[in-house]
Order: structure tokens, then C-alpha cells, then sequence
């Protein structure tokens, strides 16, 4: 009996075992630049393998999720948020019997465009990049996996499947990756992705601002949603700053999100009668999604987080200070080109100067555009 499996034996059990509307490793539209096919693994196998091991989800590390990085040991990072996104996809994906592969590799590659400091490095970058294309985390995403990382000697770029760039492309809001089709929707595993990217920054983020102290658990009490949870599972959200609280409400608050979707785009696939992934792509509506009540207390969730959270001073005041550092380097590599990275430099004829600095400064790491400024100031 052989007990190894190759990369057709797991094409063939996608073929057997997923719903006839998940993107199939057998219909792949492919790679920009044909590679031969692995031995042992599908084709998204390899996407998951190529992105998790480049240099672009190294940094994710030591980049910011909400907190700046080196503030506590226990707050989320661009990467372990990364991480969260891709086992919530996988287990929507598993549910809902579509690809998990493809659900997790469009889920690893979603943030690797994010600049240091967050959101307010984001803006920060859109700022000074307004009269040079701007910048979006989304379209820089894109631009990482096709033209930034370059560990092939005969093109630039991870050589992703289009499936892959279809999942990421659809958060971005033009398009800035070789032509994926003209279909209103994505595939249901790049759907998936940009939900459980909600998902997991909703629970993680009421966890660490608990953690922080900027969030009381009392406060909660008037989300619809927390409240909801904690009156169903008995926790005492205005009585109790205990761990066990923190702990237990994020993780309810994942699971009860998790369970409205699977529930709620079950039905919805099930009204819709796709025959294949194609159907989905044409499809005029998102299949993929929470149930009406939970879409409304989600949102009521997000605006309380925006004003409790992500703009408390003692989160922003400290990113802002961060950001106005990001925009000293940033123009100190205008006025002496020389300063910007091999790599950076060798774009700058195509690109442009300015993109070819963002570019330079985005996929710095928070630390690392500190210690930049250091040098470039004399600062240290």
C-alpha cells in the first residue's frame, strides 16, 4: 500500500469531496509564467508555501496591527493577525466544503502591503503619495506578490496562481495586477478571506484593548452584539476585569461570528443554484456573509471600536508620532535618492522616485523605519 499522496491524489480528492461551486486546483487559470506542476502538493499548496516563505510575511512580525509593536509582548502583530485570518478561513472554508488551500493562501497574502504603524502609517503614505497614485494596502498587496518579491532569477514576483491575485485583488480598488476577468465577485474562498479578516480583528481587537485597559468590560455592555454573547454564556461584563472575561468574550464573539456566517451564506448558496465556481464569479451579489441582524450589530461593533480604540489618544497620539518619523524618511530619500535600498533604487526608472521610496518604506518594519530615522538624523 502506498502511503504517499501526490499533487494529482489531492486534486482528485477535491474533485470527490468539495461543492461542485469551490475553485477546483484542477481549474486553475494558472501563473503568469507556466512553472511544471510539484510532485506532492496542488497548486495552492504552493502558494501557501511561497508566501509564508517570503521575506514580506517575515516583517508582518514587527509591524503594527493596532498597538505599535514593541508596546506589550501579548498584543496582536500584523502577523500573528495574519495567522488568525487564515485558520478562521480554512474552518469557514472546511464548513462550507470549499477550498481551504485557496481560502488560506488568499488570507496569507492579504496584509503583506501594510506599512508600518497601521492604519495611521497607511494614511500617512496616501498623504504624501496623493499626487503620485496614492497608496492602499490592498493595491500594495498586489504589487508585493507580482512585482516586490522576487525570489526567481526570470521574473519578478511570487508567480501566484490567478485565483490567488483574484482573492487579493478584490479588496483593492483598482486594478493593478495582471487581468483577472471582469466578473463582479470573486471566487467564494477570496469572499471568505475578507470576511474572516473582520472576524478575526473584531475578537482580537476588544481582547487587546481589554488587555490594554482602554476598553472597560462595562462598556461592552451597550455593543448589542458583546452584550448579547455574554448574557447567552454567563460572563459578567460590568462586574469584572478578570482574565477569564478578556479570554472568553473574544473567543465567543469569534464563534458566534463564525457560526451566523456559515449559516447565513449556506443558505444564501443554496438559493442561488451555482453550478461552479464561475456562477459564483457572476453572481451579482457577495454570497459570502453575515445574517442581516448580526451585518447591523457588527457594524454598531466597529464604530465602537473606531471610537474606543483605534482613536483613543493614548493608541493614536502614539502612531501619529510614529507617522510624522515615517514622513521625515520619506522625504529625506527625495532629497538624496542614494539613501533609498539596492532594491528600491534599481525601481526607481520605472517607477518613479516616489513610488519606488513608499515601496522602500512600506515593507519596512516598525522598528526598522525607527532605526532608519535614527541614521538618517542622527538621532541614535
Amino acid at each position: 500500500m502506498n502511503l504517499l499522496r501526490t499533487g494529482e491524489d489531492i486534486e482528485r480528492h477535491e474533485e470527490q469531496t468539495l461543492a461542485p461551486f469551490a475553485q477546483k486546483s484542477t481549474a486553475t487559470r494558472g501563473r503568469l509564467h507556466a512553472q511544471p506542476a510539484d510532485r506532492w502538493r496542488s497548486e495552492y499548496q504552493r502558494d501557501v508555501a511561497r508566501l509564508i516563505h517570503s521575506a514580506a510575511f517575515r516583517r508582518l512580525e514587527y509591524k503594527t496591527q493596532v498597538f505599535l509593536n514593541g508596546t506589550g509582548d501579548h498584543y496582536r502583530t500584523r502577523l500573528t493577525h495574519t495567522m488568525e485570518v487564515a485558520s478562521i478561513s480554512r474552518t469557514l472554508a472546511r464548513a462550507l466544503g470549499l477550498n481551504e488551500d485557496l481560502a488560506e493562501a488568499i488570507a496569507l497574502a492579504h496584509d503583506l502591503g501594510h506599512s508600518p504603524f497601521g492604519h495611521s502609517g497607511e494614511e500617512t503614505l496616501n498623504r504624501l503619495l496623493k499626487d503620485h497614485g496614492g497608496f492602499d494596502h490592498n493595491e500594495q498587496s498586489l504589487r508585493v506578490v507580482t512585482l516586490l518579491e522576487s525570489p526567481y532569477e526570470n521574473f519578478d514576483g511570487l508567480n501566484l496562481t490567478f485565483e490567488v491575485l483574484e482573492g487579493v485583488q478584490k479588496h483593492a480598488t483598482t486594478r493593478t495586477a495582471p487581468d483577472l476577468g471582469d466578473y463582479p465577485c470573486s471566487c467564494l474562498e477570496g469572499q471568505i478571506a475578507d470576511l474572516a479578516d473582520e472576524i478575526a480583528y473584531y475578537a482580537h481587537d476588544v481582547q487587546d484593548g481589554l488587555e490594554a485597559g482602554l476598553i472597560k468590560p462595562a462598556q461592552l455592555s451597550d455593543v448589542a452584539l458583546c452584550a448579547e454573547i455574554s448574557r447567552h454564556n454567563g460572563l459578567d461584563l460590568t462586574g469584572t476585569e478578570a482574565k477569564t472575561t478578556r479570554l472568553s468574550l473574544a473567543r465567543l464573539l469569534s464563534n458566534h461570528l463564525i457560526h451566523d456566517v456559515l449559516k447565513a451564506s449556506a443558505a444564501r448558496l443554496a438559493a442561488a443554484g451555482l453550478h461552479s465556481a464561475d456562477d459564483v464569479r457572476r453572481h451579482p451579489d457577495l454570497l459570502i456573509g453575515y445574517s442581516d441582524r448580526t451585518a447591523r450589530e457588527a457594524k454598531a461593533l466597529r464604530a465602537f471600536l473606531y471610537t474606543h480604540l483605534y482613536f483613543h489618544p493614548e493608541v493614536n497620539d502614539a502612531n501619529q508620532r510614529a507617522c510624522d518619523l515615517m514622513a521625515d524618511v520619506f522625504n529625506a530619500y527625495l532629497q538624496d535618492p542614494s539613501q533609498i535600498g539596492r532594491e528600491a533604487t534599481r525601481r526607481v526608472p520605472n517607477s518613479g522616485l516616489y513610488r519606488a521610496a513608499g515601496d522602500y518604506i512600506a515593507g519596512m518594519t516598525d522598528r526598522y523605519l525607527l532605526r532608519e530615522h535614527a541614521r538618517l538624523f542622527d538621532t541614535a
